[in-house]
């Protein structure tokens, strides 16, 4: 069953924190299980982003999340974030495109 992680998080520093996402999008290409990866900014608070993280299936994306460079992301990060992330776990039960 397919699979999304939603994150949240609240920064004014959100040029630095893509900087460093795409900097780990090179570090694990080709190892990495993520199939599609959005970035959202909320148009009311535009502090807060999403980034919408689209897996196979919950089992690939906890072998994505036990990468290092992983861990070494959020490390980076951490100083880049207004408060800690946020993140919400969802099974897919449908998928529609038109």
């Amino acid at each position: 069953m397919a699979f999304v992680q939603i994150i949240e998080v609240r920064t004014s520093k959100f040029e630095q924190l893509h900087r460093a996402a795409q900097e780990l999008d090179q570090a694990i290409a080709g190892r990495h299980k993520i199939r599609r990866d959005l970035w959202c900014r909320d148009r009311d608070d535009p502090s807060r982003y999403l980034n919408i993280v689209f897996f196979d299936s919950y089992e690939e994306a906890m072998e994505n999340s036990a990468l290092p460079e992983i861990d070494a992301f959020c490390g980076t990060v951490a100083p880049l974030v207004d408060s800690d992330p946020k993140f919400y776990d969802f099974d897919v039960l449908t998928d529609q495109t038109y």
